[in-house]
């Protein structure tokens, strides 16, 4: 029974796209809806989110943010005051043109980002220095008319956070986008055991309307990137073209400076591509809606039910913990168990209530673990601990043997061909070669790294002087 519960999963090695499918619905996370590209996300999915908006929210008040909610319609109006920001998104906008039967004066848009909202928001509130900075963030969903779709990874609807600041200077607004991606990274790398490349979109790569685009990016187990969080510094465009004047300190009327930054349910999938095998997912403890489950073995013999049932309620102080006393076999439980990515289980049965012992068995290595029940809740907290930190370490580990270098264009098609992951190389900073890189070798530009390396003094592409080091990569 428990062989054929794991059979029905596509091996990732013959092809990654249907393994990921056939874990998103096998593990209950999402369900398909008659809406092309809408997902139902169902409560073990919705659970993991959970974990992650409380684990970002906290992190983002201890840094002085503060959650709003704006209206999800858009006048059009509103929408094209920034040339830039409409022409970026104008080809995945959802409009709204009728009301109650009602043939609406001017069409709104389902937001796809809420910039504009935001601008208007703070052009009514923010009128002299003392009104600054405002430091806001919404939880909500938006739509975007996505073409090619694939659940959480890329949706016509998804769950976000988006985070909209304004700031006196220019000075404070780049610190704001570099601290939220900083804070990004330090939470995948901490909560989600992702690392992540931190650095800064080229102008092509940036969201558009803005100044500067700084991200992170993750590397999944196919060797494809996945841009991982957002951060973006707008400097006084939006607020030229809203209008967003205060007045200073000399009592001078100058604009305010802007930012946004944001992560989505696309997380989720991160983790999935990231740390999935070929029975199921694989959950990094801290974000495991259940971090351990208790599997009874022979629980219809006397005293076993209980001695599980007893040992969740010693357990659940600590650990996120449930037990599994459906009449499935226990072969059954631990493949559904295993598939759900649970990072430990914990069998007891007779024979080890006899001993006063239980057997801890790791997901992430299938490792077994025997264990006195006097001190199973300091060994559980430990191995929890250590799974953690070894998920991240296994993830770096995959990262840093899939990043490779190139020095010449033959070099770098080669890699891109035959070795999927990043690829590092030089760069002048001119867009006709970049442009053609992703022509020629099918990769774009991920990120300028913050932490620069100097692999030669010559762009990879067109032979001359190099600026700066890329990576470079395909991605979802």
């Amino acid at each position: 029974m428990a062989e054929n519960f794991v059979e029905s999963i596509t091996n990732m090695e013959d092809d990654f796209a249907q393994w990921y499918t056939d874990i998103v619905k096998k593990a209950e996370l999402v369900d398909y809806t008659g809406i092309k590209g809408c997902m139902v996300i169902r409560p073990a999915g919705y659970a993991i989110w959970e974990n992650i908006q409380r684990e970002l929210d906290r992190r983002f008040k201890e840094t002085g943010v503060e959650n709003c909610y704006l209206p999800m319609f858009i006048p059009e109006s509103l929408l094209n005051k920034e040339k830039d920001h409409v022409e970026g998104f104008a080809p995945e906008v959802a409009w709204v043109t009728q009301g109650g039967g009602e043939t609406l004066q001017e069409r709104m848009c389902v937001r796809p980002t809420s910039e504009t909202l935001f601008c208007d928001f703070y052009s009514h509130i923010v009128h002299s220095y003392r009104d600054l900075p405002k430091v806001y963030n919404q939880w909500c969903s938006v739509v975007r008319w996505e073409k090619t779709t694939r659940p959480f990874l890329r949706s016509m609807e998804f769950l976000w956070q988006e985070g909209h600041t304004i700031h006196a200077t220019a000075e404070e607004a780049q610190a704001r986008t570099e601290q939220m991606l900083n804070l990004y990274a330090d939470f995948c790398e901490e909560f989600l055991a992702i690392p992540m490349v931190r650095g800064r979109k080229t102008d092509k790569e940036k969201f558009a309307g803005a100044e500067a685009t700084y991200t992170i990016e993750a590397l999944m187990h196919d060797g494809k990137a996945l841009q991982s969080g957002t951060s973006h510094n707008f400097g006084d465009g939006f607020a030229r073209a809203f209008g967003i004047q205060y007045t200073d300190k000399e009592n001078k009327l100058v604009y305010a400076h802007q930012t946004s930054w944001g992560m989505t349910t696309r997380m989720i999938g991160a983790i999935i591509m990231v740390h999935g095998d070929n029975s199921g997912l694989v959950l990094p403890p801290l974000v495991a809606p259940v971090q351990a489950m208790i599997i009874p073995i022979q629980q219809k013999k006397e005293g076993v039910l209980d001695a599980a049932y007893a040992l969740r309620d010693r357990l659940k102080a600590t650990t996120r913990v449930k037990v599994d006393d459906t009449d499935k076999t226990p072969g059954f439980k631990f493949a559904e168990q295993e598939m759900r990515g649970i990072p430990v289980r914990i069998e007891i049965g007779p024979k080890d209530l006899a001993n006063n012992q239980a057997v801890l068995v790791r997901r992430d290595t299938r490792e077994k673990l025997v264990v006195s029940l006097d001190e199973i809740e300091t060994k559980l907290a430990e191995l929890l601990t250590t799974i953690q930190h070894d998920m991240l370490e296994r993830a770096r580990a995959h990262r840093d043997a899939h990043t490779y270098s190139a020095t010449t264009m033959d070099e770098m098609k080669d890699i891109a061909d035959n070795k999927p992951g990043f690829i590092k190389a030089m760069w002048c900073g001119d867009r006709a070669c970049e442009d053609a890189i992703k022509e020629q070798a099918g990769v774009t530009s991920r990120c300028m790294p913050f932490a620069q390396e100097h692999l030669s003094d010559t762009c990879v592409c067109c032979g001359k002087k190099a600026k700066t080091l890329v990576y470079w990569g395909k991605a979802y």
